[in-house]
């Protein structure tokens, strides 16, 4: 057989509408509740689950308990009862085991003309219990002779909705669409992955896949369909963004830093503020490999909160300056920005470095002298916000980006980095939330990445417990005795977009207990929401940063970033409300100092399962990529990830929480091709050329996430 070569094959692109059996107004219905436009979009819409109707059994052991089953029965009474508009069906069927009446309220001139007293019929049905006797409501009913090639396979259920089940389009009319379908594309479903790596993998053909994931022959070869057309998905995403950045790195050359000099050295023998962790040795060095590469550095640092990203962030750096170039730092807000510029200009003031802070609030007149010290160069090193990105900012010689919780800044923004050099500066992206290992391999597969998974020595453990709201006069009184000891606490009140006023309403009522729980003058306390104009938002932050508020009630809007040594306890009201991640996220904004800290989960006693699993991870470990794998598996890549990248994870059957082996093995065999056949030139590839191009004009463009 000739097959045409690829998924875009015409028929494939066929309007549903022209599938016997659909005709425009199943068509309609099809687009707007399932998104089925085309045949193609038919043939991925899997079933979720398939009942077993290998085996039959007796009447006498039907319960109530069975979700379904299935007869071999004969009939021996068909009567219709009722007046005409409320007619229904009684039939009565037995098997060697007792009797069982079916009903029938809809098609009951259909179901009539079909059967006779006597004969012999296969029945499936959900049992309904009516007037103390069990009986089938709408059963599926078939001749047993007709049935015999249907007995001893699984039948495949397919989501439907209520509009499409009025169409005829329940499960079971899917299902009959889907045996048309197959009928006529069979013969044109391509081969997509090379005969080396489907044999390599033991994998049925891709038409012996859709074949039996629809309609498996046994348990054993649906789950090899399964497998394989999951392992097509991991493989094509990861095959184009490793291929994407190996295209990147061949096209774009980087600035070469051949000197490890005397900024860096001084700095590493006299000045170092704490001793490297293993992993941050690890980290610097595959830092250094990059930039002395002579390619563009695009790299991934990621690190749980507290595990030293600033330290290693401050030695690349150096190792710009080294090289005669300048370095910028870039941060989603002004108190992030601020921030760093502190501990960036602390760790660096021995060397006499020339360090500036630009953002929005920075007066002109300062601003045209950081222009003019950044364009002739005696401006070593620049922290800010987006500001950075004004085209008035010039450099002399931009050799490093790094950038700040990468997530807060989009795609377009970070891009405008790049042109502000001859050669786009090495860009370092760093980010305090632990990406699971999947993920990583997956969707930042055009990135390097780089993990700090350990913590400086002398960083304590956050103690972390569960409250009731009973219990919120022990927690007040805790709070007190926290406050008397000098330290800060932080009260966070959850953030819910379509509640958004009730949230309000939360917040401003817990602030107000607050403050009559501790008043002024002894107590002073600050509050923080999204409804705050930025410079009132920013005022309230710095008091607290300061130490001239003791307490902060806030929503969530102070995640990401802060860092107030004195803080020593995290109050989380309604913790069942936020995910895990955040969770983690909130509670790592204590614990910086030297001092003991907490964090106390707060909430109702009407707890999901989901909201328990979230509170007994988060008291059991302060793991951030524990967490972050526990995070995967309760909410699923897209939301773990956000919204920007729900497209590039958009899978129909792989899932990271629970594919991670497969993940594994796509990435292994992606690989191998490549440095087989890097451009996919090879005749035996061309399969997987074809697919791979097909698949990249409905990806995003994923060499522009860095």
């Amino acid at each position: 057989m000739n097959f045409i070569h690829s998924m875009d094959n015409p028929i494939l692109h066929t309007s549903i509408e022209y599938l016997k059996g659909v005709g425009p107004k199943r068509a309609d219905v099809l687009r707007s509740d399932l998104n089925i436009y085309r045949f193609r979009d038919l043939l991925t819409h899997f079933p979720f689950r398939y009942i077993d109707r290998s085996t039959t059994i007796l009447i006498k052991n039907i319960t109530e308990a069975n979700l379904s089953v299935q007869l071999l029965v004969k009939i021996s009474i068909i009567k219709e009862i009722g007046q005409p508009r409320k007619k229904r069906l009684l039939v009565s069927a037995f098997d060697e085991s007792g009797s069982i009446q079916l009903v029938w309220f809809k098609g009951i001139k259909w179901i009539k003309s079909f059967i006779k007293v006597g004969e012999q019929y296969v029945v499936f049905g959900k049992p309904n219990q009516y007037g103390g006797k069990i009986n089938l409501n709408h059963p599926e009913i078939e001749l047993a002779e007709k049935n015999k090639n249907k007995i001893g396979t699984l039948q495949p259920v397919y989501h439907s909705t209520e509009k499409l089940s009025s169409f005829g389009l329940h499960s079971k009319g899917i299902e009959n669409l889907m045996r048309t379908l197959l009928a006529q594309v069979s013969n044109v479903i391509p081969r997509t992955l090379s005969k080396h790596i489907e044999e390599k993998n033991n994998f049925p053909s891709l038409r012996n896949a859709y074949a039996n994931i629809h309609f498996p022959e046994d348990q054993k070869i649906l789950q090899k369909s399964i497998f394989r057309l999951k392992y097509e998905e991991l493989f094509f995403l990861q095959l184009g963004m490793t291929r994407q950045k190996i295209s990147t790195q061949k096209r774009s050359k980087g600035y070469l830093f051949e000197n490890v000099g005397k900024l860096f050295n001084n700095f590493f023998s006299d000045y170092l503020p704490f001793e490297l962790t293993n992993a941050q040795k690890r980290v610097i060095k595959e830092i250094r490999k990059d930039l002395g590469s002579g390619s563009h550095m695009n790299r991934l640092l990621q690190g749980d909160v507290g595990s030293g990203k600033t330290l290693v962030a401050v030695l690349t750096i150096l190792l710009s300056l080294d090289n005669g170039f300048q370095a910028c730092l870039m941060a989603p807000t002004e108190i992030l920005a601020n921030q760093h510029f502190k501990t960036i200009e602390s760790f660096l003031k021995p060397l006499g470095l020339h360090i500036s802070l630009l953002t929005g609030s920075v007066k002109k007149s300062d601003r045209r002298v950081i222009h003019e010290s950044l364009e002739n160069g005696s401006l070593d090193i620049l922290v800010g916000t987006h500001a950075l990105l004004e085209d008035k900012v010039k450099f002399k010689n931009l050799g490093l980006a790094i950038i700040d919780e990468q997530h807060r800044f989009g795609v377009a923004q970070r891009a405008q980095l790049w042109k502000k050099n001859i050669l786009p500066p090495h860009v370092l992206v760093m980010t305090a939330t632990p990406i699971p290992r999947t993920l990583a391999m997956t969707f930042y597969g055009d990135l390097e990445v780089s993990v700090i998974d350990e913590l400086p020595p002398g960083r304590k453990p956050i103690n972390t417990i569960h409250r009731f709201d009973s219990s919120r006069l022990k927690v007040f009184q805790f709070i007190e005795d926290e406050i008397k000891k000098g330290h800060q606490v932080y009260i966070v009140y959850p953030l819910i977009e379509e509640s958004e006023k009730l949230d309000y309403k939360d917040l401003m009522d817990g602030y107000e207990s607050i403050v009559r729980r501790f008043p002024l003058p002894e107590f002073k306390v600050s509050i923080v929401h999204g409804k705050m104009k930025p410079e009132a938002k920013d005022y309230e932050m710095s008091q607290f940063v300061s130490g001239k508020t003791q307490i902060m009630v806030a929503t969530t809007v102070i995640e990401v970033g802060v860092d107030v040594p004195n803080a020593s306890l995290m109050i989380i009201e309604s913790s069942e409300k936020f995910g895990l991640s955040q969770l983690h996220q909130l509670r790592g904004r204590v614990g910086r100092g030297a001092d003991k800290s907490y964090c106390i989960l707060m909430s109702g006693y009407k707890l999901s399962n989901e909201a328990k699993i979230r509170l007994e991870t988060m008291v059991r470990t302060n793991d951030g990529f524990e967490i972050s794998e526990q995070d995967l598996k309760i909410r699923g890549p897209g939301d773990v990830m956000g919204t920007q990248q729900s497209g590039v994870l958009d899978f129909k059957l792989a899932n990271l929480a629970k594919d991670g082996q497969l993940v594994q093995l796509a990435k292994i065999d992606v690989d191998e091709l490549l440095k087989r056949d890097g451009d996919l030139s090879s005749s035996q590839n061309q399969s997987i050329k074809i697919e791979l191009a097909r698949q990249m004009k409905l990806k995003p463009n994923w060499s522009n996430i860095s």
